[in-house]
């Protein structure tokens, strides 16, 4: 016997207790306290709704996956280049392990974007992080200030200079920018910025990463009873 889901109107075999398509528990009619009508005991276990998320599990792999990708995600990070989508690859991994750990096996998509949002904060805040401590290190320990400052201050007078000058900027905007930028407050805040675009670029990829990892699961899995 075939029924339609009534969420997305899928056709779902007698013998499942899920929609494969959209993980929607089907509705069953007890017969509880009707002679001669026993009740299947796989019909009195809860059912765990796909949508809610049991945290420990979720956290703990958050944590695993979070913290080597946010180290990997560093500005001084040989692999940075890749850090947006090394993040999303950890999220949407994180996911996974937290699916595996539950029964049945299910999970939204909503539910996979929340995961991937933890993951993400977690990933963002230890990138920054190591960043800001890498930075710190170079400057007063490893004594390279002058290089940065030699390369900020090129990167200024040439780079920007020309943009800036293609762009139809007049002059006194230019030279006044320029003197704040190669202000130590103006390096800073700079480098600030560039540590901030990071951590939010990171957390947008961690997101989108969790919800592709449910999407990707929902398409490939069904939920086991």
């Amino acid at each position: 016997m075939e029924i339609t889901c009534t969420r997305c109107h899928q056709t779902v075999q007698d013998e499942n207790c899920y929609c494969p398509n959209c993980g929607l528990p089907r509705l069953v009619y007890s017969a509880e306290g009707a002679p001669g009508l026993p009740q299947p005991e796989r019909w009195n276990e809860p059912v765990r709704d796909a949508s809610t998320i049991n945290w420990k599990p979720a956290i703990r792999a958050a944590v695993t996956l979070a913290l080597p990708a946010g180290l990997l995600c560093s500005m001084f990070s040989p692999v940075s280049i890749f850090g947006f989508l090394l993040m999303a690859m950890a999220a949407a991994w994180a996911v996974v392990l937290y699916v595996r750990s539950q029964r049945p096996a299910w999970i939204t998509v909503g539910a996979g974007a929340r995961i991937g949002l933890v993951t993400g904060l977690m990933g963002s805040w230890m990138a920054a992080a190591t960043t800001g401590v890498t930075l710190f290190a170079m400057r007063f320990f490893m004594h390279q200030g002058k290089f940065f400052d030699d390369f900020w201050q090129d990167f200024v007078n040439q780079q920007m200079t020309q943009q800036w000058t293609s762009m139809g900027v007049d002059a006194q905007t230019i030279a006044l920018t320029k003197a704040w930028l190669l202000a130590p407050e103006g390096r800073a805040g700079s480098m600030l910025s560039a540590i901030l675009f990071l951590a939010v670029g990171l957390l947008f990829f961690a997101v989108g990463g969790g919800a592709l990892g449910a999407r990707l699961l929902a398409r490939t899995r069904r939920p086991e009873i």
